[in-house]
């Protein structure tokens, strides 16, 4: 059982930081759907204080070594909340492409203009708060350097997912309905990621040089591959790789191609190409090592 004030003063303030941006996202859920009945969606955030419990009871330094359920129930509330919303704009955007006079507009048209602003600050907002509240909880088993080397691929991870979002809102595929939710399924696979702590990398003393060492050369088996590969293998598989097959099917099946296009087209495609090298590289030093 954790007693130190610090972490679960900061544990509790983590937790606070998510419950009130995920509760934001939901209450506008209800306003536009004008449905209490989707106030169930804060259900993974009430569960929070639970979890809470739970984890400063079992772990040993206020958070869990590979997954965060902290952030897995945050979540729980924020990707359908944002899911159900974006859906709801589509909808509103194509009944105002098939409207050829303003007295043919929606009658809730209003709602859309009102709440739309707020979308797009929650949603933008939202992973400033993952990185927030993934720097303020406590370090689990990750040591200073490794956690800011762990918010800067947050960072990172952050812009490109929320191009997506920019993406399927383009003049081009803002009413194609298929695009829509292909991206809004790959943009919440991609926030999957974010729950996961294999991104974590060996920090720079000679105790953690030796065990990376080891992990690369070392006695296989325990593990087919090491968590660096594991971390690659998940940037590949949760998002540079459909974020890439998306983008190229929006480019040419849907001729949609700008600026930002073509620099996350290649910013993609060399990034999957360097994860792959890298893994390439990783093995073959294990294999080596082996063989040493």
């Amino acid at each position: 059982m954790i007693t130190s004030p610090k972490i679960i003063l900061w544990s509790i303030i983590s937790r606070i930081l998510f419950t009130a941006h995920g509760a934001l996202l939901v209450w506008v859920v209800v306003e536009m759907k004008n449905n209490q009945l989707y106030w169930i969606l804060l259900i993974g955030l009430l569960l929070l204080s639970l979890e809470m419990v739970v984890t400063l009871a079992v772990t040993e330094k206020g958070e869990w070594k590979w997954f965060s359920p902290m952030v897995f129930l945050y979540l729980t509330a924020a990707i359908p909340s944002i899911f159900l919303l974006e859906l709801d704009f589509l909808q509103y955007r194509i009944v105002m492409s098939n409207s050829t006079q303003t007295e043919h507009l929606p009658t809730d048209a209003a709602y859309f203009i009102i709440y739309n602003p707020w979308l797009l600050t929650l949603e933008q907002v939202m992973i400033l708060v993952i990185v927030m509240g993934r720097w303020i909880m406590p370090k689990g088993e990750m040591d200073r350097i490794q956690l800011t080397e762990l918010l800067l691929i947050y960072i990172g991870l952050g812009a490109d997912i929320l191009d997506i979002l920019n993406l399927i809102k383009d003049p081009q595929v803002e009413t194609c309905r298929m695009v829509n939710i292909v991206g809004l399924s790959i943009f919440s696979w991609a926030l999957l990621q974010f729950t996961l702590v294999l991104t974590q990398t060996q920090s720079s003393d000679s105790t953690d040089n030796d065990e990376m060492s080891s992990s690369v050369k070392g006695t296989c088996g325990s593990s087919c591959c090491t968590n660096e590969v594991w971390s690659l293998l998940i940037a590949v598989g949760m998002q540079d790789g459909p974020f890439l097959i998306f983008r190229l099917y929006v480019m040419i099946k849907e001729q949609v191609l700008n600026e930002m296009m073509i620099f996350f087209i290649c910013k993609n495609i060399f990034t999957v190409i360097i994860e792959i090298y890298r893994i390439f590289v990783i093995q073959c030093s294990k294999k080596s090592g082996k063989n040493e």
